[in-house]
């Protein structure tokens, strides 16, 4: 049997964490003798953009399933530019569902933690999906259209939402429907304090007059897209959902000539977006989000609406009622080393904790980390020390989040 293998040395920067993307992407073909047949893996798939994200120089790898750009010219310079200026994401792999149907709003609301019925048209909310126990089984974004709802979950999530979805609905029954348009449509995100005076030429629409987590719809080339005031990177910034046909063409209309030293929005990967909701403190679901961490002890008790009935609520109230075991905390290291995920956290000599997610930050210039801790540890102020494999590393615990424009 003749195995070929070619491999794209991706050559990490220091802020990318292992834990997060594999630093090598192989692919293998494998021919057995004499049968002249070559057997390949599934192929990854490709958002709209892929053939803009090549021209641009990006280092693509497999993320979710998707082939997608983790850096173009360094994470570390994507970040500053995405601080400075503006940034263009492609976020076409996360999952885009439409839910419609005389029953949209109660299943809905049995399915995720924020009450849906009190949302407007034109609104969108950040909830959460919930298992029975309370565990997080993904955090969504929900929209309100006239006609439909849009959650937009996460890519390495999506199927298993899409299930969920469908069990509970079949469940009841409840009249709803749930189409995927995942693959029909294309995501970007523009994040970045020139992003809304730029944007808003660019399209006519007056976004600065637009509250955050609110959208509005227009028609770009006789086809009709979604633009929302939102974003993960803890700047200002739109997201805007549209059709994949047009999505290249719209793209390079938005961002112009993005080769240039001077461009005001250039491409960014998903490198950078890490480290910027990292600085943010925003969650990563399989970090400070998944089906064994309950959205109180996540910091998320806001986004919990308690008074009605979901999946997952009773359990919800009585961690709430009680206070949660841990809590999830911000740490500032000293010194330029990384804490890891999983990295051990220590009060004096006591194991108090495990950091879910460390980088060392760009803009602040110093190691930050955010950690799961017990709530009797996990006081602003207090000192703790971590264990970078072998080597320890102290830290204070500091108040969430550790950036805010």
């Amino acid at each position: 049997m003749e195995i070929r293998c070619t491999q794209i040395n991706t050559k990490w920067p220091l802020y990318l964490r292992s834990s997060d993307f594999c630093p090598w992407l192989k692919l293998f073909s494998l021919t057995l003798p004499g049968h002249g047949t070559t057997f390949r893996p599934p192929m990854l798939k490709r958002t709209p953009l892929y053939e803009f994200h090549v021209a641009c120089g990006a280092k693509m790898v497999d993320f979710a399933g998707w082939e997608m750009p983790i850096l173009y010219r360094g994470i570390v310079e994507e970040h500053l530019q995405t601080r400075s200026s503006g940034s263009l994401f492609d976020v076409s792999h996360m999952g885009r569902l439409h839910v419609s149907g005389s029953d949209a709003v109660a299943f809905l609301d049995k399915v995720l933690t924020r009450n849906v019925s009190q949302q407007r048209v034109g609104q969108s909310r950040y909830s959460l999906v919930c298992n029975s126990a309370g565990g997080v089984l993904d955090d969504v974004i929900v929209s309100r259209n006239e006609e439909h709802w849009l959650i937009v979950c996460n890519a390495s999530n999506r199927e298993k939402i899409v299930k969920h979805l469908n069990d509970v609905r079949e469940s009841r029954p409840f009249d709803a429907q749930i189409a995927d348009q995942t693959e029909s449509t294309a995501m970007v995100a523009l994040q970045g304090p020139a992003v809304i005076g730029l944007i808003s030429e660019a399209l006519n629409i007056d976004i600065k007059s637009m509250k955050r987590y609110s959208f509005v719809s227009h028609t770009y080339k006789m086809s009709r897209y979604a633009l929302f005031r939102s974003g993960y990177t803890g700047e200002d910034g739109v997201e805007i959902i549209l059709s994949a046909g047009v999505a290249q063409s719209m793209v390079q209309s938005l961002a112009g000539e993005m080769s240039k030293p001077e461009s005001p929005i250039k491409p960014a990967g998903l490198g950078a977006r890490d480290t910027l909701r990292l600085e943010a403190a925003m969650p990563l679901y399989g970090h400070e989000l998944g089906e064994g961490i309950d959205p109180i002890s996540a910091g998320l008790s806001w986004a919990v609406d308690l008074s009605k009935d979901f999946i997952g609520a009773e359990p919800l109230r009585v961690i709430a009622g009680r206070g949660p075991a841990k809590k999830l905390v911000g740490l500032e290291l000293q010194g330029p080393r990384i804490a890891r995920q999983g990295a051990i956290v220590k009060a004096g000599e006591v194991v108090v904790g495990a950091v879910t997610s460390g980088t060392f930050s760009p803009t602040l210039k110093r190691s930050i980390a955010m950690a799961f801790l017990d709530s009797a540890h996990a006081a602003d102020g207090a000192s703790a020390s971590i264990d970078l494999r072998g080597a320890t590393a102290d830290a204070k615990i500091v108040p969430l989040p550790f950036f805010k424009r």
